[in-house]
């Protein structure tokens, strides 16, 4: 093989760099997959393909015209057919079984008696008292299931190849009726080898996703359990309107467990919000929303295998995770680069076997790295994998991932010499140390066998300078290794070291070549992770004028120190505590209820961190009510940070420390083991210390305890989603302060809509220097929450209509105008749990607390009509989401539109600032996007106005006109009845749903004896077109 055998080709996301291919044989290609030729996959190692498309199929060949359910179904199908889907139909279970039965003798090469068929079904697939958890569990962990033959012999039968996923047959069916609580018909699922392990369910275009989502819940829990239970066995299911399509895994919604009680079955929720599926996307991070491009792409025959394959993990919790799209991405690429390699073994001990994945904090690193690591170490010639973090915490809590994955997956080493003989023991192919055992290692072992043997060495939290040294020892003593790190923010020319190497102060100097990007506007974008809200808190007063600048600094740094100063931010903290860490808000967490969320408080040195722990001390008792549940950590480290982020590294050196500050140390975990009834302390060294530490964290992950203050401890790599606050006094940029902030911003529940960030000093310069390094010149108005006037005018704008819609006490008449409560008190309910946080809003509030409880009231008594079975959680009706978690997102309003173009009016219309402002907002809302239009056209002709807002109702008024006009025109519809039911509509809140009010408008009606489906077609389009015409107008202010 020769350099010619590779090409190169540009790396989705890591802009201008490189990655090495191995083009493989075309003759070994597979026909088995007919890929539209739209489609664009990367070209892997081993001659197949990346399990990720390239880039996303383009859109051009889709009819723009309606399309009604039925429609969308079939469209579907067809496309999966031209993938090579077989299309099968059954009238019943029996014909079902009888399919599955012929495919698996197809993959298995074997064919049953009826005898051995029997036995196999019932012990094997349909096992009495299993549901979806055991299921599961059979098709992720135990595919290949033992056969009792006749003649007392076992064979053992594959449920599913994969090992080669090509040799698995898929099959699409279509609307199956299954009996259960009742009776329901499923919309398409697809069958791998007769067994239903995909499900698709569609709504029309227009009708939000969500309510697939809520149709999937009932048959969860009416019909996938009944006859033999075979639809227990989907492992992911997609969701789609034609437009939006979402896909997520079997225990996102329920882990079933099956008991006996009463004859019923019951079940207990896991990660059941909306907000926990996802976007397919391409290689590039965009996503692909279109169910026809997610259908050439997700549904690929060897994507979707690959998908159920190889890149699901079904935890020791019994939860279902399906790897992200930039997950596998990473991890493929990672594979390629060994692939090459083992071909090619010039490059091992190279930066080209190697390169780093940039993966923005909270996106699942630890997830990607783990089934990296267990591919990688089941890779032909691989000898060992280690993972390797840098501190000893680290160590601890990526035991504690990797366990959760899969128990006894990976072997730590609690000291050198146990490393030692783990890297010589070859049943311990993965391994997780720290950078300081390893470093040891090395200088003890000079000639060690694991130098010559072909490792892969995975380096966590890459940015950290302690890589530097690290990387001079593996480069100097390993021969045949490939060094991969992963990073959330990497080290850039901006943001490098000043001292050390000058060769490796970049992560690619030290790593390589980016192997993938997703970066935190890709994550806040996807729902992957939270937007930021900070509020700037000024504590200082600045001077004007001061000609020393170093001078100033002492100056400054004096007064942050103030007694006065610290027990003022103390007395901040206590006072706001609860509005933002949302205590008023209760959810479940571990089978137990918990309010609200816990925060951590950063501070700029030990000190500080000393002095602000006595204070709260002291304030809080001179307080009545209960008191916070305050840590504090620390430990030796140096104060200054030769990078610049203000995150120098700390370890667990507490020996080290001088013995007034060991002692304050000593007397805080002290009032702690008072706390929790427990008995750390520093003695022993860092064992105890680090005992401690982990007792600390568990309790942060359990929001046991209320606020911690560190210096630089559990600001880098520390996961807690309870975390939603992190108050700082400290000076923080670059990567120090993207991680740091990043701590608050993991997805928990849908009451945790963003991360908090409360600053006592003035960061604003450094957190937009860092947001734009490590996202993209636009990436401030994704990464932090909107400006709290937007969704202020939101509210009032939905507290009017409440009003009009019903007076505080009273109830509404009648199914229709319950549903329509229902909605309206649901972004009722969104918007303040936003609302909240902002210190304004307690002024601000326009509901009165008794008008509040009377809706909430209401609100609460219709939830328990409309769900009327004790202990059932599931949504009951398709079209109606109650707000238990607050699930929807919030949108801007036309109000807080015209007030932006009031002020672009008021500055000449110069002040382009404004448009983009303008731009943005419209952007950001699914309410204006159709009304984007009409907003543009009226700026543009603005220059002439004097009145704004007369111009605006006159404008809105003469465009609804003439729209309707159209619409009138063009369906032939009877012009005064029409414009009462606009009318009405506008008054009532939207077009009826009742198909005669709209027949009753039809002059010109097609037989209902003539096309089929004609007369319905024409109504439904009529229909859409009036609902449509309305959601473009209301809330216009015409």
């Amino acid at each position: 093989m020769t350099q010619s055998d590779y090409k190169k080709t540009s790396n989705d996301g890591c802009p201008g760099k490189l990655e090495y291919e191995y083009l493989g044989s075309a003759a070994g290609s597979s026909a088995a997959d007919e890929l539209p030729s739209d489609v664009s996959f990367d070209v892997m190692a081993t001659g197949g393909r990346a399990t990720v498309c390239a880039v996303g199929p383009s859109d051009n060949d889709i009819d723009r015209g309606y399309q009604s359910e039925a429609a969308l179904e079939a469209a579907f199908i067809r496309q999966l057919q031209k993938q090579a889907y077989e299309y099968v139909t059954f009238d019943g279970e029996t014909e079902l079984i009888a399919n599955l039965r012929a495919q698996l003798e197809a993959l298995n090469g074997f064919r049953f008696t009826d005898g051995e068929w029997k036995r196999f079904f019932t012990t094997s697939i349909a096992t009495a008292n299993e549901g979806i958890v055991e299921k599961t569990h059979r098709i992720q962990e135990d595919w290949i299931q033992p056969l009792i033959r006749d003649d007392g012999t076992t064979r053992n039968i594959r449920l599913i190849d994969k090992r080669n996923v090509h040799n698995n047959r898929l099959q699409v069916t279509n609307q199956y009726a299954q009996d259960g609580n009742y009776e329901n018909r499923y919309d398409v699922t697809i069958l791998v080898n007769g067994l239903p392990l995909v499900h698709v369910e569609l709504k029309r275009r227009g009708v939000a996703i969500e309510e697939a989502f809520n149709q999937i819940e009932r048959y969860q829990r009416d019909s996938f359990w009944s006859g033999s239970g075979l639809f227990e066995y989907v492992q992911i299911f997609v969701i789609s309107n034609g437009t939006h399509t979402k896909y997520y895994s079997n225990t996102t919604r329920w882990s079933h467990i099956e008991e006996i009680r009463n004859g019923k079955r019951t079940g207990r929720k896991t990660s059941n919000s909306f907000k926990f599926t996802s976007w397919w996307a391409a290689s590039d991070n965009k996503p692909i929303r279109g169910l026809i491009p997610f259908a050439k792409t997700f549904l690929a025959k060897h994507t979707i295998l690959n998908v159920l394959a190889r890149y699901c993990v079904f935890d020791t919790e019994q939860v279902l995770k399906v790897m992200r799209p930039y997950q596998i991405v990473a991890t493929e690429r990672i594979l390629n680069r060994i692939l090459v390699s083992e071909n090619d073994k010039r490059l091992l001990g190279s930066k080209r076997a190697g390169g780093y994945v940039w993966h923005t904090t909270g996106s699942g690193k630890t997830l990607t790295s783990f089934k990296t690591a267990r591919l990688a170490a089941g890779m032909e010639g691989v000898d060992k994998v280690m993972f390797v973090v840098d501190r000893q915490d680290l160590d601890y809590q990526t035991m504690r991932e990797y366990n959760k994955f899969e128990e006894g997956a990976v072997d730590g080493s609690k000291n050198t010499a146990e490393l030692a003989r783990n890297l010589a023991d070859n049943e311990k192919p993965i391994l997780v140390t720290t950078i300081q055992k390893l470093s040891v290692f090395i200088k003890r072992n000079p000639h060690h066998p694991i130098y010559d043997r072909h490792v892969v060495i995975i380096f966590d939290e890459c940015h950290r300078s302690q890589f530097g040294e690290m990387h001079r020892a593996i480069t100097k003593y390993f021969r045949n290794y490939h060094l991969f790190g992963f990073t959330g923010t990497p080290i850039f020319a901006e943001n490098a070291l000043t001292g050390g190497d000058p060769h490796l102060r970049t992560t690619e100097q030290a790593f390589g070549d980016c192997l993938h990007a997703y970066t935190i506007v890709d994550a806040i974008r996807d729902g992957n992770v939270l937007p930021f809200r900070i509020d700037y808190i000024k504590t200082v007063k600045e001077k004007d004028e001061f000609p020393d600048e170093k001078v100033y600094d002492i100056y400054r740094e004096g007064a942050y120190a103030d007694r006065r100063r610290i027990d003022q931010v103390v007395s901040y903290i206590l006072d706001h505590f609860n509005q933002k860490t949302k205590r008023q808000t209760g959810y479940m967490l571990k089978d137990r209820r918990v309010m609200g969320f816990n925060s951590l408080f950063a501070t700029a040195s030990i000190d500080m961190a000393k002095a602000y722990y006595a204070a709260f001390r002291r304030i809080q008792a001179n307080r009545s009510g209960e008191n916070l549940k305050v840590g504090l950590i620390y430990s030796f480290g140096v104060n200054t940070d030769d990078s610049g982020s203000g995150l120098p590294e700390e370890d667990f050196d507490v020996d080290s420390l001088d013995a007034p500050d060991r002692d304050f140390l000593e007397d805080a975990i002290a009032d702690y083991n008072e706390m929790f009834r427990t008995s750390f302390s520093t003695s022993g060294g860092s064992d105890g210390f680090n005992n401690y530490y982990k007792d600390l964290s568990e309790r942060l992950r359990n929001r046991e305890i209320d606020l911690v203050i560190v210096v630089n401890m559990f600001l880098t790599g520390f996961d807690a989603t309870t975390l939603n606050t992190l108050w700082v006094d400290k000076s923080l940029r670059l990567h120090g302060l993207i991680q740091a902030f990043s701590r608050t911003n993991r997805i928990l529940n849908s009451v945790k809509d963003f991360g908090n960030i409360v600053c006592f000093r003035n960061l604003e310069d450094e957190v937009n220097e860092a947001i734009s390094l490590f996202g993209d010149k636009d990436a401030g108005g994704i990464v932090l929450l909107k400006p709290y006037a937007e969704y202020l005018a939101e509210y009032r704008n939905r507290l009017s209509q409440l009003y009009s819609m019903l007076a505080p006490g009273d109830n509404p008449i009648g199914e229709e105008a319950e549903r329509d409560f229902i909605r309206l008190w649901g972004v009722i309910m969104r918007l303040r749990n936003i609302l909240t946080s902002f210190d304004e809003f307690a002024e601000d509030d326009p509901m009165p607390p008794r008008d509040e409880q009377d809706y909430r009231s209401v609100y609460t008594d219709l939830y328990k009509k409309y769900r009327p079975q004790a202990g059932d959680q599931a949504i009951i009706n398709d079209d109606l989401v109650f707000e238990v978690e607050l699930l929807k997102q919030v949108d801007v309003n036309i109000d807080y539109i015209l007030m932006l173009v009031q002020k672009y009016h008021d500055s000449n219309c110069q002040d382009k600032v404004i448009i983009a402002d303008v731009e943005r907002a419209i952007a950001s809302s699914y309410e204006l996007r159709n009304k984007r239009d009409l907003i543009e056209q009226f700026i543009d002709g603005l220059d002439h106005s004097e009145d704004v807002e007369g111009d605006w109702k006159r404008y809105v008024a003469e465009k609804r006109e003439a729209e309707l006009s159209a619409i009138i025109g063009e369906e032939s519809l009877d012009e005064e009845k029409t414009r009462d039911l606009v009318a009405r509509a506008f008054r009532d809140g939207g077009i009826p749903e009742s198909g005669t009010e709209v027949s009753s408008l039809m002059l010109r009606k097609p037989s209902r004896f003539g096309r089929a489906g004609a007369y319905e077609t024409m109504k439904q389009r009529i229909m859409d077109r009036l609902k449509a015409f309305y959601e473009r107008f209301s809330g216009l202010g015409a």
